[in-house]
């Protein structure tokens, strides 16, 4: 069925139309999501029975009908399915559009948060990039030097057991080089082919059993209807493994880490809004993120363990980000668990010919 108003229906916010009885002539996929009810459901039901409890709401809609008047409030409480949002809330009379009397457009307030959120950190990673670009211009051409520096010296030592410190500083540099290299990754050109994200999930989970063989425990609770979806593999895995590795780290090896997968419906991901998306959840029973970490724990050379590089979830958030995705954490004492969104794209949005 084509909808009247197709301008509407990728609109990340809820939209709704009722009638002058207060009936809705319209809700489009993000009102379905917000209501948790279907468009066969909501179409020709009184707003009351759509959002019971919510009694002088209702009395305003209808305030606003006979007075052929609108509202705007910032922050409206509401109870929907079982649980009280603070929502920003636009009614607007309409005309012209059939039985339809007044628009109803309802924003979750912790939407508009993560949306702000993600050009705040789309803003930060373009810094981050620069900063990393600029490093690695200073120290590439110096760490070359003291190598080429520490070789000359070694072949001019008349002591052997002196070799031993130029040595150490040729290592040192090798491993500073190669610190820079992976803060400049990724060097390949992404490899896209269609993949179950499980397939990636099991194989980080044999490297991390392989890494910490006693003491930690992967339990899996996996939604086995996901659909295929088209990214490169190396990339998934090393984003996920990373997240794990962390959490792993973050409990010395001994604990439990919770693999889950679901589907989520009708996301929005940089203001692009997609019908389908599956979530990753890794869950820890670990200490948790320290909070003077929790702003910046995607940063690079943001590390809350002696001797970490600070690179892992940086790394992850770029792969993630390379999928459209999005990254996020919420973390107590006992209990992290890091989501990433992966938005199901078609084969085509995501540049694999279909033969």
């Amino acid at each position: 069925m084509t909808s009247p108003y197709p301008g509407l229906e990728l609109l990340a916010t809820a939209v709704l139309m009722l009638d002058d009885r207060l009936q809705v002539t319209y809700a489009n996929p993000a009102a379905e999501t917000l209501l948790a009810h279907g468009r066969k459901h909501l179409l020709g039901a009184a707003i009351a029975r759509v959002m019971p409890g919510n009694e002088a709401f209702v009395e305003r809609l209808a305030r606003a009908v006979a007075e052929d008047s609108g509202f705007n409030e910032n922050e409206l409480s509401l109870e929907l399915g079982g649980q009280t949002l603070t929502l920003h809330c636009i009614a607007a009379p309409v005309a012209e559009a059939g039985d339809s009397r007044l628009l109803l457009e309802l924003r979750e307030l912790n939407q508009q948060l993560r949306i702000a959120r993600e050009a705040k950190l789309a803003e930060q990673q373009q810094a981050n990039r620069e900063l990393i670009r600029n490093l690695a211009h200073e120290i590439k051409n110096p760490l070359g030097g003291i190598r080429g520096a520490a070789q000359l010296l070694e072949r001019e030592l008349p002591d052997p057991d002196l070799r031993e410190f130029t040595q150490v500083i040729v290592k040192e540099t090798d491993r500073l080089q190669s610190l820079m290299n992976r803060m400049l990754t990724p060097h390949r050109l992404p490899q896209i082919e269609m993949l179950g994200v499980h397939e990636v999930m099991e194989r980080v989970r044999t490297l991390l059993l392989a890494e910490y063989p006693q003491g930690l425990a992967i339990r899996r609770d996996y939604d086995v209807s996901l659909p295929d979806m088209p990214g490169d593999k190396e990339s998934l895995i090393q984003a996920i493994l990373n997240v794990a590795r962390n959490a792993a780290q973050a409990m010395a090896g001994r604990g439990e880490i919770t693999f889950r997968t679901r589907v989520a419906r009708q996301v929005t991901v940089a203001r692009t809004r997609y019908r389908l998306a599956i979530a990753v959840e890794i869950e820890d029973n670990g200490p948790g993120v320290p909070q003077d970490l929790a702003g910046k724990i995607f940063f690079p050379l943001v590390s809350g363990r002696e001797g970490g590089s600070g690179l892992g979830l940086s790394l992850a958030q770029s792969y993630v980000h390379q999928h459209h995705g999005l990254i996020e954490f919420e973390s107590a004492p006992g209990r992290t668990r890091f989501t990433i969104l992966l938005p199901v794209r078609s084969p085509e949005q995501a540049g694999l010919a279909r033969h």
